[in-house]
């Protein structure tokens, strides 16, 4: 019974963590998504300061540890501004999506890139506007392209939340070390394994899904 009653209590703080790591996952997803397609639009713009101060910044975020980020997001503000972050969750949020805008916009840019001239051409010569050639030509053919390296970044993602501990949000890796060194046992670390399996075992069914529907469209 006792081993029971500590199971259950045990697993309703882990769905409390997990419960973070979901809103971690979600609003980073569906800010990062329309975000990185903004950054992917600096970084391949014709006006050149821009792209350069594009580019520089995806470099600086690519180039450093989210972890630090994280730090640098929370902890600034309040350091050199005076102004620090009320909400311990808004700051991860930030510093989640900057982050992966950041990775999303290199890989719009590398699908964008890697359809030839020729497609455009093409479409050109039929008589098709720019606007139809790409919605009708070159759209498909770059998420047919970028959805496998796409289904990556967002299955990391998952693994990532747990970044967010340190700066003492209590998502699911949090949640089991309290629970570690509240009762002295370790089950709870290896059982965080079962959510995360399972949180990403569905997203690879669906990546794995989508991937089989554009099979019709061959490039």
């Amino acid at each position: 019974m006792l081993f029971a009653v500590s199971f259950a209590s045990v697993f309703s703080d882990l769905m409390d963590g997990f419960g973070y790591t979901l809103i971690i996952f979600f609003v980073t997803l569906a800010l990062s998504v329309p975000l990185g397609l903004l950054i992917m639009f600096g970084a391949v713009s014709k006006f050149k300061p821009l792209k350069w101060l594009t580019k520089t910044f995806v470099w600086i975020i690519r180039g450093t540890p989210l972890m630090l980020q994280v730090i640098v997001v929370f902890y600034v503000p309040g350091l050199v501004f005076n102004a620090p972050f009320k909400s311990r969750l808004a700051a991860v949020l930030i510093a989640f999506v900057i982050n992966y805008a950041c990775y999303f916009s290199e890989i719009y840019r590398g699908g964008l890139e890697s359809i030839p001239q020729g497609q455009y051409e093409a479409g050109y010569v039929l008589g098709m506007k720019k606007r139809q050639v790409f919605f009708h030509i070159v759209l498909m053919q770059i998420v047919k392209r970028i959805l496998p390296p796409m289904g990556n970044e967002v299955t990391t993602l998952v693994k990532d939340t747990s970044l967010a501990r340190v700066i003492m949000i209590v998502e699911l890796i949090q949640a089991a070390q309290f629970q570690t060194a509240r009762h002295g046992i370790i089950w709870p670390l290896f059982f965080t394994g079962v959510f995360y399996l399972i949180f990403i075992g569905g997203l690879t069914l669906l990546f794995g899904y989508l991937e089989k529907k554009l099979d019709y469209y061959k490039i």
